[in-house]
């Protein structure tokens, strides 16, 4: 089973299925394995994942999105066995996640995976503190470690001060630092979030948005997130995952989904992004080994956004850095330009 995963990924599928309906393995075996769309509705079978491959690398966040329907939930719950897959193979640091029986996946689910979904699901008689602490007393831990190791957490997500509240006494958002607070305090080595922020209004959203790119810096965690929405996707993510009908379509970073889509469906769902946030400054590069006078330097793995502002408005191009500090070519206003042109950005860059 190990040599099916990739040498540095923390969790993998090979041939994933979740058909629901009764005696769903055996029509599963019938068909070799690969129904068609057509065997599955014919049957009266729903295949809300369909023959799925990815993996999770070592500390990467890992964004599985999609349209409503389409298979997104239902693969990160059988990637956790909180839904049992039809069939294929699940992989967990290169064990057969699969086989293991249910006290083994308790454990593993106590000590190594961390859980949010998009409701709270806060135990109402139990303060932030009771809560966040609840999944270590749940292994046994004293009550001193416990709430030390609650302290912890519930300082990281910028809480202090308010663990002795009860859930009725906290904002949305302070409901969701909570929530995961309390996947955070088992210290999880891979962390599943389920649309964990759509239920909140757009600013708390933002908000919780930078407080989850804060986190990932300190903690460096292997994260699947679950998302509808593309924008919050191309922000979080370091791949991406796109699905349609229970089947991935696409795997790729934010760059490669907008700049090479595999088919329609996925140039249609990234037809309206704002280039400026997903294109680095090396895909508009021009190389050149003499690149002349500059006004300045960026780098290759900066956004477009991120520099137009300093492009747009000077004089000479810039030069571009790579990883090593060493200058791979020349970064043009009209490239710039052109990125932003499809978003009406020219005059805002320029002001």
């Amino acid at each position: 089973m190990q040599s099916r995963q990739s040498a540095d990924a923390k969790l993998s599928c090979r041939g994933l299925w979740k058909l629901f309906g009764d005696d769903a393995e055996r029509f599963l075996a019938r068909c070799d394995g690969h129904p068609s769309a057509e065997q599955i509705a014919g049957a009266g079978y729903i295949g809300a994942v369909r023959d799925a491959n990815l993996d999770v690398h070592d500390g990467e966040v890992f964004v599985i999105m999609g349209l409503s329907g389409s298979g997104k939930s239902t693969i990160v719950r059988c990637l956790s066995r909180l839904v049992e897959p039809t069939g294929g193979e699940l992989l967990f640091e290169g064990e057969d996640l699969l086989a293991a029986d249910e006290k083994q996946l308790t454990e593993i689910r106590r000590h190594k995976m961390g859980m949010v979904f998009q409701h709270f699901a806060l135990l109402p008689h139990l303060s932030v503190l009771g809560n966040v602490a609840f999944p270590l007393e749940i292994q046994g831990v004293d009550r001193a470690t416990r709430e030390r190791r609650a302290m912890e957490v519930i300082e990281l997500v910028g809480l202090e001060g308010r663990e002795t509240y009860f859930p009725r006494e906290l904002s949305g958002g302070q409901q969701q630092r909570v929530g995961i607070a309390r996947s955070l305090a088992v210290e999880p080595d891979v962390w599943f979030l389920d649309e964990p922020f759509s239920a909140l209004d757009p600013l708390i959203r933002r908000e919780m948005q930078d407080e989850f790119l804060r986190l990932q810096r300190v903690l460096h965690k292997t994260i699947v997130f679950i998302t509808h929405d593309f924008d919050e996707a191309i922000r979080l993510a370091d791949r991406i995952a796109i699905m349609k009908a229970g089947e991935i379509v696409q795997i790729g970073s934010p760059e490669e989904l907008v700049t090479n889509p595999a088919t329609q469906y996925v140039a249609e769902f990234t037809r309206d992004v704002d280039r400026s946030k997903v294109l680095s400054v090396r895909s508009v590069t021009t190389q050149a080994e003499d690149i002349g006078e500059v006004a300045g330097e960026v780098k290759a793995d900066e956004r477009i956004g991120e520099v137009a502002h300093r492009v747009v408005n000077a004089d000479r191009p810039f030069a571009v850095m790579d990883e090593t500090g060493r200058v791979i070519g020349r970064l043009e206003k009209n490239a710039v330009l052109d990125v932003l042109a499809p978003h009406g950005s020219r005059d805002v860059a320029a002001q």
